[in-house]
């Protein structure tokens, strides 16, 4: 409330906040206001303002006589005022009094004998012919201007209706400078290689005769390729902060349209006004759009919309012109479904691959991701980074924004790292479901089916380090355990698929060993085992001997639709059962060494499912606490300090 009392001179910021824009007006809207404002206040004035208004109330209570009596007191001197107005005689006495009478309308004041230069009595006449005609003419006039402007207003509309049909295939690309886009190199990170090769591209657009000097061409295209949100278009955004030429930019979908020649006409007004504006860079978001591979599976021909856009953008970038400096930048996440003419050098002459970012880029990410965020000092960006393993930067950047608020929900002064690490658990998993009430016993089962992945998973030797197990419902799941590794890794070897298999099938073996019955928690454990396994055999040539070192089943998606690439088969049936009979054994028996592994451990599994039926959450060092009889080491170093304090 105190910032309602501000300076006289601040009232405007304090009622009206600093992002606010009053709408702009054109022209012809403030002409249009002023009219109606200038009709308001004539009308107003004629009809509320008229100052004969208060004359008539003035005389309303005047006393009605004959005119003969009017003359008589003026002969006689008793009239202080006499207003004559049409054919009303008003007469105002010495004492205030007013009378009021009727004259004919021919007759002048010569006529009534009151022009005598000797009487003090002031005849004054007032003529509202003027007035009277103005206001009986005004509601006419107003209507015939109104008139006037509808019929032009309806002349301007068919102006603009042909015009917008003119101007229907011109292009829709936004121009930005460097002085409107904010980002730059510095806001992106995790993508040095992808920057190095974008680097090159602005200087060679600000140098262009240090390249040119030893016989280097400047590249036609630069197609930014990789998984979305790996920050494709932030890149392309920091190449238009950082280059000073203009940036023109367009998704692929603004050139197809439903009416044929539309795409190619605006592919060459967009060239057209690029090779005005050279030295400068188009960048077309989302080009598998318009860039599928023509033809095939019987779409489409050769006068589909969308091939001749492709056929135009082919041409603009490789035609008959030479040297006209403008770049075209491309980002996509499917390359596969691109037509191959446009893929070759001469068009798209670099092609940047940007992949989900490392340890090191994460933490970078993370970094700039909270530069406007109040961290407390106990957030640790480099554990968040190792808990974040196969996320993108708009994941990242999800995270951080999802800590802000979590804090601010707290009442929180800063960001603190259990609002990061609950910030992480939403954004992978899902959000915490409370209001999902389970029984006792489905708590139960529920408990030892996730004691079931965490302890088959601590004991396979190649399975990801055990983070965190918990039984409160998230997204679909009822209990979650969590197996994070420790560093990025870039090939599986065929022993970690296995310890895999078998960490996920330990939920299923715990309910069977403990309440002699299964349900269907275990239903996504099984369907992921499974493609694991059938993937060991089809793709990674992992199977038994039978299968051998081959790959079976070919990669085949429909072109126009964008779908996932589906499976067809090139193997025979007898392959077939082999296939499926490897897949049935593996999965049997990495179920039974799963267990195995509970049956050694049958008291311990008992003793954490008590721990984790209280505090529903367990951390990692609360199972080794129980499971090994390992004391976190966090609490080790407390009482150290306090012996040493108490030795001291």
């Amino acid at each position: 409330m105190s910032e309602l009392f501000a300076a006289p001179g601040d009232w405007y910021s304090c009622v009206v906040p600093a992002a606010y824009k009053p709408p702009q007006r054109s022209r012809r809207q403030w002409l249009l206001s002023l009219f109606l404002f200038g009709a308001l206040v004539m009308m107003s004035f004629v009809f509320l303002l008229n100052p004969q208004r208060e004359s008539e109330q003035k005389y309303a209570s005047a006393k009605s006589v004959p005119l003969s009596e009017i003359t008589q007191g003026y002969s006689a001197g008793k009239f202080q005022k006499i207003l004559i107005r049409d054919n009303k005689v008003y007469a105002t006495q010495k004492n205030g009094d007013m009378l009021q009478s009727y004259k004919e309308a021919n007759d002048t004041v010569s006529q009534l004998g009151w022009n005598n230069p000797k009487n003090t009595t002031v005849v004054e006449v007032e003529n509202r012919e003027t007035m009277d005609l103005l206001v009986a003419a005004l509601p006419d006039l107003l209507f015939f201007i109104l008139i006037i402007g509808g019929i032009i207003w309806l002349f301007r509309g068919v102006a603009r209706s042909q015009s917008t049909a003119l101007s229907f295939g011109k292009s829709r690309a936004r121009i930005a400078d460097a002085r409107q886009v904010k980002t730059r190199f510095a806001d992106v990170a995790g993508a040095e290689e992808a920057k190095e090769d974008l680097v090159e591209v602005v200087d060679f657009l600000k140098n262009p005769k240090k390249y040119t000097s030893i016989g280097a061409k400047i590249p036609r295209g630069v197609l930014l390729v990789g998984a979305p949100g790996t920050g494709k278009t932030l890149l392309a955004r920091a190449v238009a902060g950082e280059a000073s030429v203009p940036f023109f930019s367009i998704a692929g979908s603004e050139f197809v349209e439903m009416f044929v020649g539309v795409g190619a006409s605006r592919v060459r007004d967009l060239f057209m006004k690029a090779k005005r504006n050279s030295p400068c860079i188009i960048f077309i978001d989302e080009i598998d759009a318009v860039g599928r591979q023509r033809g095939g599976a019987g779409f489409g021909g050769g006068h589909d919309e969308r091939e001749q856009t492709l056929n135009q953008i082919l041409t603009e970038m490789d035609g008959f012109e030479q040297g006209t400096n403008v770049i075209v930048m491309a980002a996509t996440n499917r390359p596969d479904v691109l037509d191959i003419a446009l893929l070759r050098p001469g068009r798209f002459d670099r092609r940047i691959f940007i992949d989900k970012p490392d340890l090191v880029a994460r933490e970078k990410i993370l970094e700039v991701h909270s530069r406007n965020k109040k961290l407390a000092k106990n957030v640790n960006l480099a554990d968040i980074a190792k808990q974040t393993v196969g996320l993108t930067g708009a994941d990242l950047e999800n995270i951080m924004n999802e800590s802000a608020i979590f804090a601010a929900k707290r009442r929180h002064s800063t960001v603190a790292q259990k609002d990061v690490v609950d910030a992480v658990e939403k954004v992978t998993i899902g959000s915490e479901k409370k209001s999902r009430k389970l029984s006792v016993h489905e708590k139960e089962i529920t408990a030892f089916h996730e004691l079931g992945h965490a302890i088959v998973g601590h004991l396979c030797p190649e399975s990801d380090p055990l983070h965190k197990i918990s039984i409160v419902s998230r997204g679909s799941a009822l209990g979650v355990t969590w197996f994070l590794p420790q560093e990025d890794q870039y090939t599986t070897s065929r022993s970690k698929f296995l310890d895999e298999v078998c960490g996920l099938l330990g939920g299923r073996a715990a309910e069977q060993l403990v309440f002699s019955e299964i349900t269907t928690g275990a239903s996504n454990d099984i369907e992921r085992a499974s493609q694991i396994v059938r993937g060991m055999a089809m793709r990674f040539g992992m199977g038994d001997d039978d299968l051998g070192i081959v790959s079976y089943g070919e990669k085949q998606g429909t072109i126009f639709l964008g779908a996932d690439p589906s499976m067809s088969r090139n193997y025979s049936e007898e392959v077939a059962k082999q296939i499926d009979s490897f897949v049935r054994k593996t999965i049997q028996e990495q179920y039974e060494r799963a267990l195995t592994f509970l049956r050694t451990h049958r008291k311990k599994l008992d003793q954490l499912s008590k721990v984790l039926l209280e505090k529903e959450t367990m951390t990692v060092e609360e199972f080794l606490e129980v499971f090994e009889g390992k004391k976190p080491q966090p609490k080790q170093e407390k009482k150290e300090e306090s012996d040493e304090e108490e030795e001291g």
